[in-house]
C-alpha cells in the first residue's frame, strides 16, 4: 500500500508479513491522520526507509527473511536513528529486553488495541522532535547548539549526540530523553514518576518497569562506569553524578 505523502501528516512505515494485520494497521492509522506505507520484509524495509525517511518505523518481530530486532540493529549501525516501534506476539521480559538492546523505541505485545498504538506513534514522534530526530527538510532551521555535561558525559541538545570520556555514543532517542533529564538534574534524585512524566509524557501511565529499562540499557551504552554515574535511590529515584552541567 502506498500513499501520496502529505506534508501536513506524520509519516508511519508498517513492517508486517501478514496481510491481514497489515491492512488493519494501515486503515486505522490512516483514519487517525497518519500517512502509512507498508511491506513485508526486512529487505523491503530498509529501502523503504531509506527513500521515504518515515517519521516511525512499525516493526514486527517475526519477518520471512530478518528477525525485526536484526533490521533494527542494522538500521541503528548505519546511524539511521528512526524511531522504531516493535509489534510482537512474545510477551517474555528477555524479548523485550532484547528489542529495546537492539535500539527499539517502544514494543507492544498482540493482542494490541490500535488506539494505544496510534497514542504510543505519536509519543515516539513528540520525543523524536524533542531530541532532534525530526524528518531532515531542505527548510529546516539548525536547532541551536546547547551542551550539557555531567561527570565525562556530554550531550549536544540540538544534534543529539552524546559523548562519554571523548567518545560518541549512539542513543536511541528514548535513551536521549532519559539521559537528557538525568543531565539537566545531575546530583538530584530524580523519581520515575518525573521520569516517565519528562519521557514518556504520561503515555505509560505509571508503569516504571519501563523507566528501569530503559536506565539499564542506558547505563550499558555509557560502559562500565555506568552503574556508578547513574545511581539508584531506593525508594526515590536516580541520581546522576554532579559536574559541568551547561555550556
Amino acid at each position: 500500500m502506498t500513499r501520496d505523502r502529505s506534508p501536513d501528516r506524520s509519516s508511519v512505515l508498517v513492517v508486517e508479513d501478514k496481510a491481514n494485520i497489515s491492512g488493519v494497521l494501515a486503515t486505522t492509522l490512516s483514519f487517525f491522520g497518519f500517512d502509512v506505507h507498508t511491506v513485508s520484509t526486512g529487505a523491503e524495509a530498509f529501502d523503504a526507509v531509506r527513500r521515504r525517511r518515515p517519521d516511525v518505523v512499525v516493526l514486527d518481530i517475526l519477518l520471512p527473511d530478518l528477525e525485526g530486532t536484526e533490521v533494527c540493529r542494522r538500521l541503528r549501525a548505519e546511524g539511521d536513528n528512526t524511531p522504531v516501534l516493535f509489534l510482537s506476539a512474545r510477551h517474555a521480559v528477555e524479548d523485550k529486553c532484547r528489542a529495546l538492546a537492539m535500539g527499539g523505541d517502544d514494543y507492544v505485545t498482540r493482542p494490541f488495541d490500535l488506539s494505544e498504538v496510534s497514542a504510543r506513534i505519536r509519543a515516539l514522534i513528540r520525543r523524536s522532535r524533542v531530541t532532534g530526530h525530526a524528518r531532515c527538510s531542505c527548510h529546516a532551521v539548525p536547532a541551536l547548539s546547547r551542551r550539557l555535561r555531567a561527570a565525562g558525559v556530554e550531550l549536544d541538545v540540538g544534534t543529539r549526540e552524546v559523548w562519554r570520556q571523548g567518545q560518541p555514543v549512539r542513543l536511541s532517542a528514548t535513551e536521549f530523553a532519559l539521559l537528557r533529564v538525568l543531565a539537566e538534574n545531575a546530583g538530584q534524585v530524580v523519581s520515575k514518576g518525573r521520569i516517565l512524566d519528562s519521557v514518556w509524557k504520561h503515555d505509560f501511565q505509571g508503569e516504571s518497569g519501563i523507566v528501569e529499562t530503559y536506565v539499564y540499557y542506558l547505563r550499558r551504552k555509557l560502559g562500565a562506569s555506568g552503574q556508578s554515574l547513574i545511581r539508584t535511590v531506593r525508594g526515590a529515584g536516580y541520581v546522576m553524578s554532579a559536574g559541568t552541567t551547561e555550556n
